[in-house]
C-alpha cells in the first residue's frame, strides 16, 4: 500500500492520519477537508469558543510535525468514491489510492425551510461556531430548539453570556435517551438554577420573521416565543451521498463490520459516519472518533480484521458550572443506584443497572470519583448497544 486517502479531515480524520503514522505506515498519506480550516477540535465549539475565550489556535488537532508528514488537501470536497478504478473523484481533481479511511462525520441537521432565514443557526462547524458568536450580544432573545448536549451546552454558554435563553425540548425530559428520566430530570433542572427557561414537550411549528430575520418561534400550541437568534440542535445527518454508486452498502452511515471495514477490504470508515456491527450502531461522540480510528487503520493494514472495535461509552459535557461524565450503555428502562451522594446535591455519583449487572457509571461534578467507579465497575467487556 502506498498511498492512502483520509476524507475528511476532523477528528476521526487528523486521529486516523496520527495512527497511520504511529502503526509503521510510511506511504503517502492524503487528508482531504471540505472545509477551509487545519483540522480542530468541536467540543469547544459550543462552549469556550463560543462564549470568545478560547482562541482559534487552541483547538487545533494536528501540530506542525504532523502536518509535515501529510499532504493536506483543504477546501476540496469528494465528490466520488471510484473503488473499479482505485480513485477518488474530488473537486479539484483525481485522486489515486491503494486505501482510503473514510471520516466524513455528518452534517447538522437543519430546521426545515429555514436556511435562508437570518438569525437562525446551527452548530456543527468553526464557521458555524463564527456566526453564531457574532449574534450573541447583550440583549438578545435566543431560543434553543433541542435540549441534548449541543442544546444544553449553548444554553449554558448563552446564560454565561448574560442572555435570555429558552430551551425547547420536544421529550418530556431532555436527555432522557441517553441518560434516563432520572438524571435526564436532574440535568434538565440546571436550566432553572442558571436563569434558563425549559420548555418540555413543545413542538415547533414555525417561525415568524420579519424582512428575511427570524423575530419568534411558533409552537404547535399556537404561542409564539419572540427571538432574536434560533439555534437548532436537533441532531445530524451522516455525510454518506457522495458515495452513492460506489458499491458501498449505506444506511444510517456507513456500514462496516467490527472491525470497521467496509464491504471492499481497502475502504474503512471511522468516527461519526462509521455504522458498525450487525446492528449498525453509530455513535456521534468525540471519544468514539479517536477510538475508532486506531482499529479502522490496523485493520486497513493488516488487510484484514484484526482487531474489533469496543467502544467505552465515554461521553462528558460540561453545562453551566457542572461536568457530566457517563460511561458504559445505559438505557432508559435501565435501574439507577446512587453510589456517592443524591439528586439534589451539586456533586453525586450514580450507576446503572440491568440484569443484575452494572452496565454505566455516571458522575456529576466529581471526575476523580468517576474515574475510580468507571474502572471499579467496568472493568469486564461493555456490551455493544
Amino acid at each position: 500500500m502506498k498511498t492512502v486517502a483520509i476524507v475528511g479531515a476532523s477528528l476521526a480524520g487528523a486521529r486516523a492520519a496520527q495512527e497511520l503514522r504511529a502503526q509503521g505506515f510510511d506511504g503517502r498519506v492524503v487528508l482531504i477537508g471540505e472545509e477551509p480550516h487545519l483540522p480542530y477540535d468541536r467540543p469547544p465549539l459550543s462552549k469556550a469558543f463560543l462564549a470568545g475565550t478560547a482562541s482559534r489556535e487552541s483547538l487545533d488537532l494536528l501540530d506542525a510535525d504532523d502536518l509535515a508528514s501529510l499532504d493536506v488537501r483543504l477546501g476540496t470536497r469528494a465528490e466520488r468514491l471510484d473503488p473499479a478504478a482505485g480513485r477518488l473523484v474530488l473537486s479539484d481533481g483525481d485522486l489515486a489510492a491503494d486505501g482510503v479511511i473514510l471520516a466524513t462525520g455528518g452534517r447538522a441537521r437543519a430546521l426545515a425551510g429555514t436556511e435562508s432565514v437570518a438569525g437562525v443557526h446551527v452548530l456543527r462547524t468553526l464557521d458555524d461556531a463564527l456566526a453564531l458568536r457574532d449574534e450573541l450580544v447583550p440583549g438578545a432573545r435566543v431560543v434553543i430548539v433541542g435540549g441534548g448536549f449541543i442544546g444544553a451546552e449553548v444554553a449554558s454558554t448563552c446564560s454565561g453570556l448574560g442572555l435570555d435563553v429558552t430551551v425547547l425540548e420536544a421529550l418530556p425530559t431532555p436527555m432522557a435517551r441517553v441518560l434516563g428520566p432520572e438524571l435526564g430530570s436532574i440535568c434538565a433542572r440546571l436550566h432553572g438554577r442558571n436563569g434558563v427557561t425549559l420548555r418540555c414537550g413543545a413542538s415547533v411549528a414555525g417561525l415568524s420573521t420579519l424582512s428575511g430575520r427570524v423575530t419568534g418561534v411558533q409552537l404547535e400550541t399556537g404561542e409564539t416565543l419572540p427571538a432574536d437568534v434560533v439555534v437548532a440542535g436537533i441532531g445530524m445527518v451522516p455525510a454518506v451521498e457522495w458515495l452513492d454508486g460506489s458499491g458501498l452498502e449505506i444506511g444510517n452511515g456507513v456500514r462496516t463490520n467490527t472491525g470497521l471495514v467496509t464491504s471492499l477490504p481497502n475502504v474503512v470508515a471511522a468516527g461519526d459516519v462509521a455504522a458498525y456491527g450487525p446492528a449498525e450502531t453509530r455513535h456521534e461522540h468525540w471519544t468514539n472518533a479517536t477510538e475508532q480510528a486506531s482499529v479502522a487503520v490496523a485493520n486497513l493494514l493488516a488487510g484484514q480484521v484484526v482487531r474489533e472495535y469496543q467502544p467505552s461509552g465515554y461521553v462528558w459535557s460540561d453545562q453551566y458550572a457542572g461536568t457530566l461524565q457517563l460511561a458504559g450503555h445505559p438505557s432508559p428502562g435501565d435501574e439507577v443506584r446512587f453510589a456517592d451522594g443524591g439528586p439534589d446535591d451539586e456533586s453525586f455519583l450514580a450507576t446503572y443497572h440491568r440484569d443484575g449487572q452494572t452496565v454505566a457509571v455516571f458522575g456529576f461534578n466529581n471526575p476523580r470519583g468517576f474515574g475510580r467507579l468507571r474502572r471499579q465497575a467496568l472493568r469486564r467487556p461493555m456490551p455493544v448497544g
